[in-house]
């Protein structure tokens, strides 16, 4: 069985054809143009899934709220505008006439990594995501943790800092305002103007910045604290962490001591924490076994 299986993000699509035993038959990313709006992004990815023939379902793995049983989008922010409301489901079944499935972003990705990457092996785990928010899901005895809308998971909300920073939800002092890979860029910018993305950050403290070097020390001690309390909720066996920044060994290391020392040890003696091993194709791959 072939799936035709895609991620949309506020900036690309990934698309990948998949076997039902988790073959890449192939891979290719577009621009999504997100910021044009739903409709016309849908537009879009559909004519390129019309490039492609002989598949039996398609997968969707897909920034936003999502509601898994009918498939469409719960709410989504100004990333996509007019995102909000899109039966994506309905949308691929009428012009495809192929059985679709869609799934949050993270959800998806937390499946992927769950069937062939780093939390293999583990019917419970938690996985998070850093970049421009954080990003979460939760996985029990196999199954993804929903919450009665659909939109559990919300992790990078969770109030780590009463009255802090102001955050796109509506709330304030949210976690990732404050570990988010925006965050760690936000205030490196701070010390280094030129700090303008995760690259350019671990370039600058790698040639000796020690300003930038105790900025990852306080994000790694932001990062723990909110990952501390979700250890602590959820006492699982497993961890798993992606985002482009926690490919980065030092980064990694730090957040590591940093959590010994956040969270109490009976919960670390059983804990393994992992990174992501998937990369740019855990939303493909975890699209690839939604039903």
């Amino acid at each position: 069985m072939k799936i035709l299986a895609a991620d949309i993000g506020g900036t690309a699509f990934k698309i990948a054809e998949i076997t039902d035993s988790g073959t890449v038959l192939s891979f290719e990313e577009h621009p999504s143009g997100a910021k044009e709006g739903g409709p016309a992004m849908m537009e879009r990815l559909c004519a390129l899934l019309e490039q492609h023939t002989g598949f039996d379902r398609i997968g969707i793995s897909t920034a936003g709220q999502v509601d898994p049983e009918n498939g469409s989008i719960l709410y989504a922010n100004e990333n996509i505008p007019r995102y909000t409301g899109m039966p994506v489901k309905q949308l691929l079944e009428e012009r495809f006439s192929v059985p679709a499935a869609v799934e949050n972003d993270v959800n998806a990705a937390a499946l992927g990594e769950g069937a062939y990457g780093a939390s293999k092996g583990f019917s419970d785990f938690l996985c998070l995501t850093f970049g421009t928010g954080i990003g979460g899901a939760a996985v029990v005895n196999g199954r993804l943790m929903r919450g009665v809308s659909g939109a559990a998971g919300e992790f990078g909300h969770l109030v780590t800092h009463k009255g802090g920073l102001p955050c796109a939800c509506g709330g304030s002092g949210c976690y990732e305002q404050y570990a988010s890979a925006s965050a760690l860029v936000r205030e490196g910018a701070k010390c280094r103007t030129e700090c303008r993305n995760g690259r350019e950050f671990f370039r600058l403290m790698e040639e000796g910045d020690a300003a930038l070097s105790g900025v990852l020390d306080s994000w790694a001690e932001e990062a723990a604290c909110g990952l501390a309390s979700l250890i602590h909720v959820f006492n699982p066996p497993c961890v798993v962490l992606g985002g482009g920044i926690l490919q980065n060994g030092e980064l990694f290391s730090r957040l590591e001591t940093a959590l010994k020392k956040a969270v109490m040890p009976s919960f670390l003696a059983r804990l393994s924490l992992r990174r992501a091993e998937l990369g740019n194709k855990a939303g493909v791959f975890g699209a690839s076994l939604l039903r």
